[in-house]
């Protein structure tokens, strides 16, 4: 939807509000920003996933990360499945920044977590209301911080929740290791195998069989999903429409990360497919479209930020994981893209440090948003690639339980 179209139904977006205005204002003219060291945008990605908690006026969040900032709704209510994951994003900018403060940060957020968990396992969807059902990813995505809660901050009862959680999701699992319950849109989703990354480590370092098939049975399901060309079928949000790069890129780094912990190369071979796909696709400056089709065309004119940030992820991991040593570049070129998109200096708090959905900031990827899962992935590729290292860090399983060894 082009900007002409949006603006003739003004009442959602709201433009002439000054602060609105002046964001569209800034996409219009093409501002590009400097670049600046990794830990300067780093530092400026996790000061504003710290303001969020916090910027609400009429109810302060007992813990979680607001979902993010957008024209319609302003600061938007603490989003539990994006909180999971941002606790690993805390710890590893902790140590990297010399900030303890995000240590506490992770704790609360993991409290908080904890605290909204179901009896039945699952924790809520949406933003946590009693109301909501569950949904398979976000409970997976949970479990990442329940996962980051256990290895990183010795915290036993989070292994326990993850437990709860895995033996949820085998539960509510059909045969052919698809899910299609409790799912958005009522419809089944590839990038599900994101889920089933922390389903595969709560598995491994429980010692618990009963998920481990539960885990392999999705993955297998998932590469039954992918086209010869390396694209996957059945990954977008609703039916008949081209997937966002953001899915595309979720369904890559659970396959890329299963087939890690599981030392197999069929799965670290399919998404490595995919990534050098997405890598022939990407644009000179780092571009990456906002959908693309199964031939690997570009089917938006827009570009989905969360996707380049979780490309740039995928990409080094690959050369971290799989030899794919030629992706570090693509994956640099994608940080430079964002990188000029961020801006630093910025006099509005709402916008600086922050990463907008897509840009232009009209773009159909959580229009007029800066969602904060923008800012972790941004966040993240940040770490690994300064650090070489990958966020979380991987683990060495020796004993299930007793013995471990987490890399940071």
């Amino acid at each position: 939807m082009s900007l002409s179209k949006i603006l003739t139904s003004p009442f959602r977006y709201r433009p002439w509000r000054p602060r609105n205005a002046r964001l569209i204002g800034l996409d219009l003219v093409s501002g590009l920003e400097p670049e600046y060291a990794h830990l300067d945008h780093l530092r400026a990605a996790i000061d504003w996933l710290c303001l969020a908690p916090h910027a609400r006026d009429d109810k302060p969040d007992a813990g979680g990360v607001s979902a993010g900032w957008s024209f319609e709704d302003g600061w938007l209510p603490s989003y539990p499945e994006t909180s999971g994951y941002i606790v690993e994003t805390f710890l590893a900018a902790a140590q990297m920044l010399d900030r303890p403060d995000l240590i506490d940060r992770a704790q609360r957020i993991v409290d908080w977590e904890l605290a909204i968990q179901r009896s039945d396992g699952a924790f809520p969807g949406h933003f946590g209301e009693l109301s909501s059902q569950p949904v398979v990813f976000n409970t997976g995505q949970i479990m990442h911080g329940m996962l980051a809660g256990f290895v990183q901050l010795r915290r036993p009862e989070c292994l326990e929740a993850a437990l709860r959680a895995g033996n949820w999701l085998a539960r509510v699992q059909d045969l052919d290791g698809c899910w299609r319950q409790f799912e958005h849109h009522g419809t089944q989703h590839t990038y599900n195998t994101r889920a089933t990354w922390a389903l595969l480590a709560t598995a491994l370092l429980a010692g618990d069989a009963t998920l481990k098939t539960a885990a392999v049975r999705n993955l297998e399901w998932a590469l039954a999903q992918q086209r010869e060309s390396g694209w996957f079928g059945s990954n977008a949000f609703v039916p008949g429409r081209h997937p966002f790069t953001h899915t595309i890129a979720y369904a890559i780094r659970g396959l890329l990360e299963c087939g890690v912990l599981l030392s197999s190369s069929r799965y670290v071979d399919a998404a490595l497919k995919a990534a050098r796909a997405l890598a022939r696709a990407q644009r000179a400056d780092g571009w990456l479209a906002g959908t693309y089709d199964a031939a690997w065309a570009p089917r938006a004119a827009y570009c989905c930020l969360t996707g380049v940030a979780q490309m740039s992820i995928n990409w080094t991991r690959c050369a971290q994981s799989a030899g794919a040593a030629e992706l570090r570049g693509n994956a640099r070129t994608a940080l430079s893209f964002l990188k000029r998109r961020q801006r630093l200096a910025d006099r509005d708090r709402v916008a600086r440090g922050a990463i907008a959905g897509s840009s232009p900031i009209w773009g159909a990827y959580s229009r007029f948003e800066f969602p904060n899962w923008a800012a972790k992935f941004f966040a993240d590729a940040l770490m690994i690639d300064h650090n070489d290292r990958p966020v979380p860090p991987t683990l060495e399983l020796s004993q299930p339980r007793q013995k471990f060894v987490a890399y940071v």
